[in-house]
């Protein structure tokens, strides 16, 4: 890999990725419409001569194929990632999920590059019969899905894997990840209960009944499992010429653990209210874990546990206030 082609790279994922990639000496070429992602996450890649921004939409499709000129490996990691508002927009996890990966293939294609990374998630599987004995794994069978963010997820795997088979990718990556955490966080349970906590810290609002069990992955550790395996060219040899691994740690928490991490480290005691149910909201499945056991086999091993993870989330959230109001409104961010 001597020049990566990154969507949504001013994004928590991309814009991390990217600063490991200059860093690595790789040329990197960052393609974003800043509908969610902040130009602050790339001051340290624009300040480098190897790495390029470029404002645009995946789906202008002849702007998104002029952009991706020159790259030899895509990561494709632009998603509407909003589960639970997803049926106050519908066609939003169609366009911008389904539709989109089917543009970044075709600029592929036309540009002939035929490597990419792509980031799936856990969330595919559905409600999985998982026990905390034997975690989700990769060949798992997918059941009815629920939510439109998974479905436009599975649809994206299934293109990657076509375009594979078809003979367009030498090397199609599909990383089926847990929620992540770490700096540049901007979307997720810490953010929403630490914006709470900062409002009234005497009491805490949490959707479901707080029992709901949840994996969740460093961002870093996130980085070098999915740098290790494109690194070493797995998906040459795996069927299909496309490589699928979950990532996560082997351990989960309950939504109730992790509030009790959060409230600790603030050193708070809110009252706790639940809104009730085994689901905070349409789509939450109630429990997710995932089998790491294949990516784990390849040498790689998630460094921080999950409570660490979550601690590190909240302290950069403390460290930078700014990023509420950049959600709010995403041109204080610029």
């Amino acid at each position: 890999m001597q020049h990566a082609f990154v969507t949504g790279a001013a994004g928590f994922v991309g814009s991390n990725l990217a600063d490991r990639l200059l860093a690595d000496g790789v040329t990197v070429t960052g393609w974003d419409n800043f509908s969610t992602g902040q130009e602050r996450f790339l001051a340290g890649a624009v300040a480098q001569p190897r790495f390029r921004l470029i404002r645009g939409d995946n789906l202008d499709l002849p702007a998104l194929t002029a952009a991706m000129h020159g790259a030899d490996f895509v990561f494709h990691l632009t998603a509407n990632a909003d589960i639970k508002d997803g049926w106050n927009h519908p066609q939003r996890d169609l366009e911008q999920n389904t539709v989109a990966t089917f543009h970044v293939l075709e600029s592929m294609r036309a540009n002939g590059v035929r490597r990419i990374a792509f980031s799936s998630t856990g969330s595919v599987y559905g409600e999985a019969l998982v026990t905390p004995e034997h975690p989700t794994p990769e060949n798992e069978g997918f059941p009815i899905q629920t939510s439109l963010y998974a479905a436009s997820k599975v649809a994206g795997e299934a293109l990657l894997s076509s375009y594979a088979e078809g003979g367009q990718l030498d090397e199609a990556y599909v990383f089926r990840f847990v929620s992540l955490l770490g700096e540049r966080y901007t979307h997720g349970h810490i953010y929403d209960f630490y914006r709470q906590l900062l409002s009234h810290p005497d009491h805490l609002r949490i959707l479901g009944d707080g029992t709901q069990r949840k994996s969740y992955l460093y961002i870093q550790d996130c980085l070098d499992a999915m740098l290790h395996v494109t690194r070493t060219h797995t998906a040459r040899q795996a069927p299909h010429r496309t490589g699928v691994y979950n990532l996560g740690t082997p351990e989960f928490v309950e939504v109730n653990q992790s509030v009790a991490h959060i409230c600790a480290a603030l050193g708070l005691q809110p009252r706790l209210e639940y809104t009730g149910g085994r689901r905070g909201w349409i789509g939450d499945n109630p429990f997710i874990f995932l089998d790491t056991a294949k990516i784990r086999a390849t040498g790689w091993q998630p460094k921080l546990t999950i409570r660490q993870g979550i601690i590190r989330t909240l302290r950069w959230l403390e460290s930078n206030p700014w990023i509420f109001a950049a959600r709010a409104d995403p041109a204080s961010g610029r």
